[in-house]
């Protein structure tokens, strides 16, 4: 190693001396290359993790999709606790909670003036319970989101089939969701039908409608139009992942797992996508979005609990250190020149999308390399874009130091908003992060180097078939340590 390290201070030399000096005046940021999010959007994608509360009738007969027939008197939780719901989601690091406000069944669990089906039949609370006012208000103490699913299709409503009258039923539902309860920051809605009605929904009169009541809220849908599914409920996103998307492409209801999962790298639309997964199992820049049924006593069970409490501790015990922050960092460019901070190398220690190293433009290879300062053993790596300027790499590599070789550990296309990289674990002072093809000029707002300790306990479970060091892995307890309750990176 002592006769690397002449041609290693070589090339960190090299590196600093490329590229022009810093001029008096400040260097404007780069350009966005679009599509790039909104306002909304980006509270979304910062948010990370929501917490999927699916509660109503289907509860208590314990069926998955409500026939609309079943007595409102089935709903009659004995313990409803909106407050545990929200500090359970908190505690766990989720960013917002979103309710089944109405299912399938067409129970609404607040009292719609629009309906005789919902809690005010109820025994519940008298009927004077309203469990989308008792959890947003418990979403405002924890401060945390709320986000409200609305089923399109409705099993009891007599106007069903009816396209005006049925439509006009829906958004007068909407309105009272979107105007009673305070903000609402996501709409979850689907193209459900069923039954042998002929239904026709008039999506972009409730988008026109979501958006003109809330101006924070995006709305989820399989297409769109502000976030999207991923393609499967396993919580498994592309191993490309565009944000960027093209909504005149699909229609609700009619869209392509691939393409769902992928994105689009010449979409015009943002619109990101969200894994959806239940408790009983990501990281490809999507929101992880994570079903959990409150029981039919109308609280979190004590499982479930355990459950997000184990998660929680996973997450922290990996990613509270970064084994990175101290390095040097240095880059073969940087716009406005070596000596320029604004857009300095070491901005991706920091931590925030808003502070990113950015190279001089022009450049046809982009790479920056971190020494840690000593020899340290690592098996995960992360990566972040500053996605408010639009989603660029097209394909990366990162490799590391081994005696006087460079060796390759990882590799991935796209990185957006998030990108976790697992391998088996590896030793090394020196990395190097090396971006193949972007879009424009890349940019990057965070490098981590952490360790993942559970892998000797875990056995790791392939979510797909590629065998790329970047795949997604499910940590899957062994028979040794029990079952109760799995996690997904």
């Amino acid at each position: 190693m002592a006769a690397l390290l002449p041609a290693l201070l070589a090339h960190l030399l090299l590196l600093c001396a490329h590229g022009d000096t810093a001029s008096a005046a400040a260097t404007p940021p780069p350009l966005p290359i679009l599509p790039v999010p909104s306002y909304a959007q980006l509270r979304w994608q910062l948010s990370e993790m929501a917490l999927f509360l699916h509660f109503g009738p289907n509860t208590f007969t314990d069926s998955e999709w409500g026939t609309g027939h079943a007595d409102p008197s089935v709903f009659a939780p004995s313990a409803l606790d909106a407050g545990q719901w929200a500090r359970v989601a908190a505690r766990a690091g989720f960013g917002r909670v979103v309710l089944t406000a109405k299912h399938h069944d067409g129970f609404c669990l607040w009292p719609s003036a629009l309906t005789n089906y919902s809690v005010a039949a109820s025994p519940w609370r008298f009927g004077a319970g309203d469990v989308v006012a008792e959890l947003a208000a418990a979403a405002r103490a924890e401060g945390i989101g709320l986000g409200l699913y609305l089923s399109p299709w409705d099993r009891h409503e007599p106007v069903y089939g009816d396209t005006i009258a049925y439509n006009e039923h829906y958004m007068g539902q909407m309105t009272e969701l979107l105007t009673r309860y305070g903000d609402v920051e996501e709409v979850w809605l689907d193209g459900a039908k069923g039954d042998t009605k002929k239904m026709d929904y008039l999506f972009d009169a409730w988008f026109a409608l979501i958006h003109q009541l809330q101006q924070r809220v995006v709305i989820f849908s399989d297409a769109g139009p502000d976030t999207r599914w991923v393609g499967d409920e396993a919580g498994v996103a592309g191993y490309t992942c565009w944000s960027t998307f093209n909504k005149s492409a699909v229609t609700i209801g009619h869209t392509t797992a691939e393409y769902s999962g992928s994105g689009d790298p010449f979409g015009q639309d943002w619109v990101p996508a969200e894994c959806d997964v239940s408790i009983r199992p990501v990281g490809r820049n999507c929101l992880l979005i994570l079903n959990v049924s409150p029981n039919s006593s109308g609280l979190i069970s004590d499982e479930d609990m355990r459950a997000l409490q184990e998660f929680t501790e996973i997450r922290h015990t990996i990613f509270s250190q970064n084994l990175a922050a101290n390095a040097t960092v240095t880059a073969n460019s940087v716009r406005g020149g070596q000596d320029n901070l604004q857009f300095a190398p070491s901005n991706v220690l920091e931590g925030s999308i808003y502070s990113y190293w950015a190279p001089q433009e022009g450049q046809t290879s982009w790479e920056m390399l971190f020494d840690l300062g000593l020899s340290t053993s690592f098996n995960v790596l992360q990566l972040q874009e500053p996605i408010q300027l639009g989603q660029r790499v097209i394909g990366f590599h990162v490799d590391i130091l081994i005696g006087e070789l460079w060796q390759n550990i990882a590799e991935g296309t796209t990185i957006g908003y998030k990108r976790l990289l697992k391998f088996p674990v590896t030793e090394s002072r020196y990395l190097k992060l090396c971006i193949d093809s972007a879009r424009g000029d890349p940019l990057i707002s965070f490098f981590g180097v952490f360790v993942d300790p559970f892998s000797d306990r875990y056995n790791l479970e392939n979510l797909d078939e590629r065998t790329n060091s970047s795949r997604v892995i499910m940590l899957r307890k062994s028979s040794e340590a029990g079952n109760s309750s799995t996690a997904a990176m």
